[in-house]
């Protein structure tokens, strides 16, 4: 018996919404501390509505006083952690029973390289405490109740995988708010809390693996295996002594399987199809809400480089992998699973202690910083070509290279990269500016960020500071008008994102192709954007220095605000975070070059 969960469950949805309720699109707000909506007073009101004291400083600003992406002025508090779960159930055991073992490892350059240590200051092990996915999911609960089944389901499958799992083999609910896994009181909370933990991921079976039914969480859990004598899945033969010895620890027998280093292991959730809604509330069909496995298997990495190369890069030397004995192991991957949403791991790291992470603020901090250093040298590079001066008209061209094995940014569509470009006279002056982003997170000239229902279109030639090339995905309902409500999205208005090396646009399938403009710029090729310049610079005086920044957010300002007009609970405690920690960007490339007159 093998556990899929069912991608769409067409047939209850359907049941669901046959009771209909109207869809609103959110208005945009100012700032993001502005005019935040009263809490339901039946409920408990957040704990960390005050923003910090002290207010960011612009970009230009920041760069100069911080590291990019470091919040300048906001000084971070320190916590232990509450630590891993222990608990037991007839299918999966919590991170705290798989780390007794597995720890104390130190790579060849003494670094601390223990795999629940480095597991726990990951998106992965707090995908069941992010508080935007929580927020976001209520949000979306509120708005079609009658669907909350589907919708608590479908966002558990992978952020809380082991309850979902053991629940939806016993029969019972799988809902995740209210009385569902969030609470306390629930007998699976504690493996709901644990995210995507150690036992859900080595106990995945191959089956099916990078077929579509294997997507949207259908992963292959092996049911009818008794407890004590369950199989994890690992890189190597491991001998019968220590066989014997973690089966008499942990109740698991480790077996080798190829499965656990597959790209197919990483897209049986980041292959994400949902259903959507109409404005009348009823299913009309399905959206492919990200699709990363799709993208790299449409790439030139495709049989080069799988997920886990990059994602988790492997420790220098030979490690033992258990203090139990056994030889020595080499490669050995790091389990920090390294992305590029350090916005949320910043949010841990400053309200760990009241979200109840299970990691110290320390190791957030360590992995913020190996996620700025993948951001910043292994995503994309830009430079300058062909850049001169005829009269006053600065003109040229900026390159942008996609280093990465998919689309970027990947992942959730509230993501987004784009080009800040400065122009500087002969003083230091600046005398153009296009994309230059305020202490709110909000990019200036950018069209989706003052006003919910517009989007900047995608660019070949850039003249004037207020158009501004945004790497996104701009998500359109069935009335054909922009939305950030993944139960609204049905189709892409722009999907302009940098594609990955070897990319093929004509073959690939429908749900990861270019949308929008971007589909017919010849200079937007596979691995690269070629964006023109022609400025009119008028009386500055030379030598001009042109500089180019890639710019990258997690949550992009047009989601976070549209997010924070609901009145949840959820919702305002995220506006707190969110007021307290700086949504600056990260910088990912940079290029500068000097034109003589």
């Amino acid at each position: 018996m093998k556990h899929r969960p069912i991608v769409m469950l067409v047939l209850l949805v359907l049941l669901l919404a046959a009771c209909t309720s109207a869809t609103r699109l959110p208005t945009p707000t100012g700032s993001s501390a502005d005019a935040l909506p009263t809490v339901a007073q039946d409920k408990p009101a957040p704990t960390a509505s005050t923003p910090s004291a002290s207010e960011p400083t612009l970009w230009a600003e920041q760069t100069e006083q911080t590291q990019p992406g470091q919040p300048a002025e906001l000084v971070y508090p320190e916590f232990s952690g509450k630590g891993l779960v222990f608990d037991r159930g007839d299918l999966f055991a919590g991170s705290g029973l798989c780390t007794g073992c597995h720890s104390a490892m130190t790579d060849a350059t003494g670094k601390d390289v223990s795999l629940g240590r480095n597991w726990s200051a990951t998106m992965m092990a707090n995908s069941a405490k992010d508080p935007y996915w929580l927020a976001t999911v209520r949000s979306e609960v509120e708005m079609e109740p009658e669907l909350r089944a589907v919708i608590e389901q479908k966002c558990a499958t992978c952020h809380m995988p082991m309850a979902e799992v053991m629940a939806l083999s016993a029969g019972e609910a799988t809902l995740l708010l209210d009385e569902g896994f969030s609470s306390p009181g629930h007998t699976l909370h504690n493996l709901a809390r644990d995210g995507v933990s150690c036992t859900l991921c080595h106990q995945v079976e191959a089956d099916n693996f990078g077929e579509p039914e294997s997507f949207s969480g259908g992963f292959a859990i092996d049911l009818a295996l008794p407890s004590g004598s369950r199989f994890s899945f690992g890189p190597y033969q491991t001998g019968q002594q220590l066989v014997n010895v973690m089966q008499s620890s942990s109740g698991y027998i480790p077996e080798q399987g190829a499965q656990i280093s597959q790209s197919e292991l990483c897209g049986t959730c980041h292959n994400l199809v949902t259903p959507f809604v109409d404005a009348q509330g009823q299913v009309a069909g399905e959206f492919a809400e990200q699709a990363i496995y799709s993208e790299w298997e449409n790439s030139a990495y495709n049989g080069v480089k799988a997920c886990m190369d990059c994602h988790m890069p492997v420790a220098q030397g030979d490690l033992q992998l258990s203090i139990t004995g056994g030889p020595l192991r080499s490669p050995v991957s790091q389990h920090n699973f390294i992305g590029s949403n350090a916005y949320m791991l910043n949010i841990l790291r400053y309200f760990g202690e009241e979200i109840g992470v299970t990691t110290s603020s320390a190791q957030l901090a360590q992995r913020v910083l190996e996620t700025e250093a993948m951001l910043g040298t292994q995503t994309a590079t830009v430079r300058l070509e062909n850049m001169a001066l005829n009269g006053s008209t600065l003109s040229g061209d900026i390159v942008v290279e996609s280093l990465v094995g998919h689309k970027f940014p990947g992942g959730y569509p509230s993501r987004r990269a784009w080009l800040h470009i400065t122009v500087r006279d002969a003083a230091g002056t600046v005398v153009f500016e296009s994309g230059a982003v305020n202490p709110d997170g909000m990019i200036n000239g950018n069209d989706n960020d003052a006003d919910a229902a517009r989007y900047e279109p995608h660019y070949t030639m850039l003249n004037s500071p207020d158009q501004v090339q945004i790497y996104e995905s701009i998500m359109l309902n069935s009335d054909g008008e922009v939305t950030t409500i993944l139960l609204r999205a049905a189709s892409y208005a722009k999907d302009n994102r940098l594609l990955p090396q070897g990319f093929d646009l004509v073959a690939t399938p429908p749900d990861v192709m270019v949308s929008g403009e971007a589909a017919q710029d010849p200079d937007f090729t596979a691995g690269s954007d070629r964006l023109g310049l022609q400025i009119d610079l008028g009386n500055a005086v030379g030598p001009f220095t042109v500089q180019v920044e890639l710019l990258y957010q997690s949550i992009g300002y047009r989601w976070a605000q549209n997010l924070l007009q609901d009145e949840t609970v959820e919702a305002q405690t995220f506006a707190g975070y969110y007021a307290t920690v700086p949504n600056l960007p990260l910088l990912a490339a940079l290029a500068e070059l000097q034109v003589e007159p």
